[in-house]
């Protein structure tokens, strides 16, 4: 089921994993938890959050990420906090992402296309 996953990052979170270390394995790898049912918060309107290990520090002491997703193929990261910088995001965050969420989720094909192609969306791929 995971091999057939489309996981995407937008412009914003790549920047994010740069700049905290984690790296597309790490997300992938959060990314096939979550298809195994595997997520730390249902924040509605198509928004999950998932715990990453950070290097050196594991999962509880790590990162969060906001994933937009509808349980199906296609996961979008949308946004990443470590949590000694933040213990989480607030209602506007959260009204914003879900609208984002809702927007890129509905995307077609094509327009995923465009996105990556414009630098928006970056598509990770695991080994297969």
């Amino acid at each position: 089921m995971f091999r057939t996953s489309q996981v995407f990052v937008t412009k914003t979170f790549a920047r994010w994993m740069r700049k905290s270390q984690v790296t597309d394995l790490d997300i992938l790898g959060a990314t096939e938890e979550m298809v195994q049912g595997l997520i730390d918060a249902n924040l509605g309107g198509h928004l999950v959050k998932k715990r990453v290990a950070l290097r050196g520090r594991g999962k509880s002491a790590g990162a969060r990420t906001i994933v937009a997703t509808k349980f199906e193929q296609r996961w979008i990261f949308l946004f990443g906090f470590e949590k000694n910088e933040r213990s989480n995001i607030d209602a506007n965050e959260l009204k914003v992402l879900q609208e984002l969420a809702v927007s890129l989720l509905d995307l077609d094909p094509q327009a995923i296309a465009s996105a990556v192609s414009a630098g928006q969306l970056f598509q990770l791929q695991g080994d297969e």
